[in-house]
């Protein structure tokens, strides 16, 4: 990307005026729940609780109308006729609407969990990302529709639980695969024939560089000292007006040993366990993160993490990791983002510290920010708060204005710069007020402390930790910890009865729900203690969170899936996972346990072996195992078919196997 010079990076944002880029033509000013008519004169926000649109007058700055769509709407994208797009991902279902009407014109049938869209330049397609297929689990896809006879043209399978879109002007496009971090590239010149290009390569690799080749092969963390990381929950992409780039939402996760040589025990006063040290110094073992790719070749421009960040010598996009200018005022939890039309600026919405930071494109250098009372290096030119549960952004054309929907309160955030020519904005008071709670109360403020990174009963500001840091979405991460008791993988809670598969814990040394409630947030988190209201609010939440869709649940069992019921039987497996919850509420040994690194203070959980999980919604939440080392059902299957370590498997056949993991996708 062409370095601009200074003078143009800081202009035309939010009201500063300036040589503007002429933007391309798949270029968008909005991200996530919230876009723009082609005017500006009409703002649209999706509620997800609510399920419906609203519309706002932009000049009376006022809610003019209301349309109700589908289940669990995620994300808007208006097309160039000013025809609304809605993902309904509670319903497999995407809402059309045109402007003035509304009213639901149609509603087209897709795929699982639907999530990104895009139109095309001309308007004729409509781009959708479906988290998984109707067939599978195992891969999601995008497809494409006739924006004027709504018809299918196509469906793409395109890898692991896809989640954002970015088209560019060469007919390619960008897609996010949400649980690994890495973004696959697609051909969509040809009208009816795409094809995957490429996956983008290199990212691991180059982000840990240094530290990969001071071990080399089977090289340790205790021989070479230093911490890998690696790219989870890559939500969001979007392009930059001249379409060179494209900018993706991350976080980093911490592949080392959380607690490193030499680090105080949380157990015995010393601080948080998750306060092990993100890339770049940052507090969290799971950082913020924006990554920058190539947008013709997908290919990843990354920091050097186990070197250092943030250098002057390549100042030619921005830093991977986030770090807050300021030490009360954390920043996690990047969900949605949007460049604007100079391409100088990235504004990035953080839904766990209900911010949204700003961060110049083209350079990782920080601003010396130490002459500033309590303020620290950073390359976030300004953190502005907006209210709980931020979703989606959009920019105004004329860059005066920014809209923040905050869906956890459901108000709308108006921003706004002083035309100072510095980065100076704020929000502009009161927030509209666009929907109401539907939610029960307890559920409502769970939600809240579950999403909290800011909240000092959760989390401390040096840390800035949420439960939903790991648990996205109230799931998992598909990311393995490697904790002070061995490898844990984050476990699944939506759908999976959690109140009642007690004891809790992969190690299962937590009796109630509450000790372990409040010895994750105080020893892990570094929050305080958590007391009875909070831990029957956010137990209220965690009850209440929707289970994943599951193709593979139909009205009725295939003959394939009722002979695997029957094996389910043949195997045992009813023996551990029993009841409603599908668990005995005991513990066990599959021979998976590690003892490595494990504290004296579990030999009882050592001897007893791992709590068995619950398998709701099996299907997904891949990897499995404590350790996460089964990629696959049927992997874990055959990994111990003739040793019986795993319910008895040594005596099913073949096809008795395969029925199986076909009853157990159901569950």
């Amino acid at each position: 990307m062409r370095k601009q010079v200074l003078a143009a990076v800081m202009v035309l944002a939010l009201g500063w005026t300036g040589c503007e880029q002429k933007p391309v033509a798949t270029y968008s000013t909005s991200a996530g729940s919230v876009a723009l008519s082609r005017d500006d004169a009409l703002l649209y926000a999706v509620d997800t609780d609510n399920g419906i649109v609203a519309v706002v007058d932009t000049e009376a700055y006022e809610k003019v109308a209301e349309i109700k769509v589908g289940r669990a709407p995620e994300r808007i994208t208006v097309g160039p006729d000013d025809t609304l797009y809605v993902s309904n991902r509670g319903d497999r279902s995407v809402s059309v609407i045109r402007r003035g009407e509304w009213t639901e014109a149609a509603r087209l049938k897709v795929g699982v969990e639907p999530m990104g869209l895009a139109v095309s330049a001309d308007g004729q397609t409509l781009f959708v990302v479906n988290t998984a297929m109707l067939d599978t689990t195992e891969t999601g896809s995008v497809a494409a529709f006739d924006t004027a006879t709504l018809a299918k043209r196509w469906e793409l399978p395109v890898g692991e639980e896809p989640r954002g879109i970015a088209l560019m002007e060469d007919g390619t496009a960008l897609v996010t695969l949400h649980r690994s971090g890495e973004v696959v590239q697609l051909d969509l010149s040809s009208r009816d024939r795409p094809k995957v290009l490429k996956a983008s390569t290199g990212l691991y690799e180059r982000a840990n560089a240094t530290l990969l080749l001071r071990r080399g092969p089977g090289g340790s963390a205790q021989e070479f000292p230093g911490t890998l990381f690696h790219a989870r929950g890559m939500t969001d992409v979007v392009v930059s007006p001249d379409g060179r780039r494209a900018f993706a939402t991350a976080q980093w996760a911490r592949e080392d040993p959380v607690v490193t040589p030499g680090m105080p025990d949380p157990g015995n006063g010393g601080g948080s366990l998750y306060g092990g040290g993100g890339p770049c110094g940052t507090g969290a073992i799971a950082s913020p993160g924006i990554v920058t790719f190539e947008a013709d070749t997908a290919e990843p421009r990354v920091d050097d993490h186990s070197q250092t960040c943030h250098e002057d010598g390549n100042p030619d996009y921005p830093p991977n990791t986030i770090t807050s200018p300021d030490p009360s005022q954390p920043v996690q939890g990047p969900i949605a983002s949007v460049v604007d039309a100079t391409g100088a600026w990235l504004y990035v919405v953080n839904r766990e510290t209900n911010n949204v930071a700003v961060i110049p494109t083209d350079r990782r250098s920080g601003e010396d920010l130490s002459r500033r009372p309590g303020l620290t290096t950073s390359t976030v030119r300004q953190l502005v708060r907006v209210g709980s549960g931020p979703t989606g952004i959009a920019l105004s054309r004329d860059g005066r204005r920014a809209y923040v929907y905050n869906g956890f309160d459901h108000t709308l955030s108006r921003l706004v710069g002083d035309g100072s020519g510095t980065v100076n904005i704020r929000e502009e008071e009161p927030r509209l007020k666009l929907a109401g709670d539907v939610l029960p109360p307890e559920v409502v403020m769970g939600r809240k402390l579950f999403f909290s990174a800011l909240d000092t009963r959760m989390t401390a500001a040096n840390v800035g930790a949420a439960c939903s840091t790991c648990h996205h979405d109230v799931r998992d991460d598909g990311h393995t910890w490697m904790f002070p008791d061995g490898p844990r993988q984050t476990p699944t809670i939506a759908g999976r009865m959690i109140p009642q598969t007690g004891p809790f814990h992969w190690s299962g040394e937590f009796s109630s729900l509450s000790d372990f409630l409040d010895t994750t947030v105080r020893h892990r988190m570094g929050g305080g203690m958590v007391d009875a209201f909070m831990t029957a609010q956010l137990t209220a939440f965690m009850d209440a969170a929707p289970a994943p869709d599951n193709p593979y649940q139909r009205e009725q069992m295939t003959e394939a899936q009722i002979r695997g019921s029957q094996v389910f039987l043949k195997a045992r497996c009813d023996e551990c996972h029993a009841g409603q919850a599908l668990t005995n509420n005991k513990q066990a040994n599959v021979g998976t346990f590690v003892l490595t690194g494990a504290q004296p203070d579990i030999e009882a959980v050592r001897k007893l072996g791992l709590n068995t999980p619950s398998l709701l919604g099996l299907a997904r939440s891949a990897p499995y195992l404590h350790d996460g080392s089964a990629k696959t059902l049927r992997e874990r299957i055959f990994q111990t078919r003739y040793t019986d370590q795993h319910g008895k498997t040594s005596q099913l056949s073949d096809a008795e196997v395969e029925d199986l993991v076909e009853f157990l996708r159901t569950l």
